[in-house]
């Protein structure tokens, strides 16, 4: 699978002067050190990872970690220091702070597209102007901008609220805009920072089903920002765990409930809820360790079968699952082996 963005040994700092940072950055300081010794503010240290075309990322931490920041460096809007970015575009691979100004212009009309927390809406503006803005600023003309906002507003299910004024929308619906407005420019990256976060946790959860839905039909590239474990788990193909400025652990929800990098990690994720995320595989007693008094058979399942479908079975026929794989049975599931997956991030803490 190809590359859509890697970022190689990213160093982010703000404030002036700010390779006197780096030396410290180098003896592996923390932010509050370097802050102390030098007045700069660490953004990201040492960043180096690389995003798939057509999966979702999701950057999280806790307030302050860099992953906002990092973010931002996909389309030039940080101040990187040190280090590479990488986008790939039509025309090729792009760094946006080595490009340009054509070139930066370029990737950021027809590359890359964000979406913000606060909509970024023009109140004055209907909502197809809002849907139609980035096409209106990158000379569309106007049948081709109506047609693009037509398919937009009916992908997201705003079409009868066109020509409405977005004040006149729920806070939900005007991020429904937001993210009309991000797929009309055709841009195959989407950057989201903390796009849902300041929406009520029903319509959250809705939002977080839509993006998904959009996304198994448009196959967007993704960075996603969020500071919810449980909402990165449940939308991100893979994690990136950031503190203090620094990538602590990257991988699948899987890989880093069942392998945590480190306590911060182990903390992170001892409190979440394993159910939406674990899998067959995930929770199995496997080969020669699987039990020879199987019991009631309650039925079979495939290693990808999603844990929630598991209990549902195991409730209505008591007994034991088998995992079955190309015909072949890998592992069973009983009823411990489940209560074990779902506890076995826990008693690792």
């Amino acid at each position: 699978m190809t590359d859509a963005v890697i970022f190689g040994n990213v160093d982010i700092v703000f404030g002036d002067n700010p390779e006197k940072a780096l030396a410290l950055v180098d003896q592996g300081k923390t932010r509050d050190e370097i802050g102390a010794e030098t007045g700069l503010v660490l953004g990201v240290a040492g960043a180096s990872l690389a995003v798939k075309e057509g999966e979702i990322l999701v950057l999280m931490g806790l307030s302050g970690s860099g992953k906002s920041t990092l973010l931002r460096a996909v389309n030039g809007l940080a101040p990187v220091v040190r280090g590479n970015v990488s986008v790939r575009t039509a025309n090729g691979n792009v760094d946006p702070y080595r490009a340009s100004p054509k070139a930066l212009r370029d990737l950021r009309m027809h590359t890359v597209s964000m979406v913000f927390q606060q909509f970024g809406l023009l109140p004055w503006r209907t909502v197809a102007e809002n849907v139609g803005f980035g096409l209106e600023l990158a000379g569309v003309p106007e049948a081709e901008r109506a047609k693009t906002v037509a398919e937009q507003l009916a992908l997201v299910n705003l079409a009868k609220w066109a020509d409405r004024k977005v004040n006149e929308l729920s806070g939900g619906m005007q991020q429904r805009v937001g993210l009309a407005r991000a797929f009309a420019t055709g841009a195959p990256i989407l950057l989201m920072d903390e796009p849902f976060s300041a929406l009520d946790p029903l319509i959250r959860t809705r939002l977080q089903d839509e993006l998904l839905e959009f996304q198994s039909r448009l196959k967007k590239t993704i960075l996603f920002v969020s500071h919810d474990l449980d909402e990165a788990f449940r939308i991100g193909n893979r994690i990136a765990i950031m503190e203090g400025g620094r990538i602590i652990q990257c991988g699948t929800p899987q890989e880093i409930v069942q392998n945590p990098a480190d306590q911060y990690v182990t903390d992170f994720v001892q409190n979440m809820n394993p159910i939406n995320m674990l899998t067959a595989k995930d929770i199995m007693a496997a080969g020669l360790d699987a039990p020879t008094n199987q019991g009631t058979v309650a039925g079979t399942a495939k290693p990808e079968t999603p844990l929630i479908e598991i209990l549902d079975a195991l409730s209505r026929h008591p007994g034991t699952i088998g995992v079955v794989d190309n015909g072949a049975v890998i592992g069973t599931i009983s009823s411990q082996d489940v209560v074990n997956g779902l506890t076995r991030h826990r008693r690792r803490g």
